[in-house]
């Protein structure tokens, strides 16, 4: 499964202990679904990351956002529908999710939700994509992947 997981999905998954955007986080780095990730977008998550972190923060996170960038499939921007979201972030975010055809895995479905009316653009809260990305699980294998367990990488 593809998706392009939100900068505030990310964010939070990277930052707090539990949770489900920690689930998404987790489930990214365990290769259980493929990312999404434009250049800009990709910048977006380290200007975020290091403009809210401290200093020290930022620099332990820093290489797990690297290696989770690495495993993320690439996606080129060849068409751009902006303005599209009433938030600038978030046409990043567009115009990687309607490139890559994915949808976007986000916890602010109203800020998707004019580029839902005019493109189609599938948006999907976290726990509705980790409901999903568990039902493609067990069709593709005969037991369940226990997302909870997988192993969050914050501290």
């Amino acid at each position: 499964m593809r998706a392009v997981i939100d900068t505030n999905v990310l964010f939070e998954g990277l930052t707090k202990q539990g949770g489900v955007c920690g689930l998404v986080v987790d489930a990214w780095l365990a290769r259980l679904y493929r990312p999404c990730v434009s250049t800009a977008l990709a910048y977006q998550y380290a200007d975020v990351l290091g403009r809210k972190l401290s200093e020290r923060r930022w620099a332990s996170l820093k290489p797990v956002l690297e290696k989770m960038l690495v495993q993320a499939a690439p996606v080129m921007i060849y068409f751009t529908w902006r303005p599209t979201s009433p938030d600038p972030g978030d046409d990043l975010v567009i115009d990687c999710a309607m490139n890559a055809g994915a949808p976007v895995v986000t916890a602010n479905v109203q800020d998707f939700r004019r580029a839902h009316q005019a493109l189609g653009l599938a948006g999907l809260t976290p726990i509705e994509f980790l409901l999903r990305l568990d039902s493609e699980t067990r069709r593709d294998d005969d037991g369940a992947i226990d997302l909870a367990f997988a192993g969050h990488v914050t501290s």
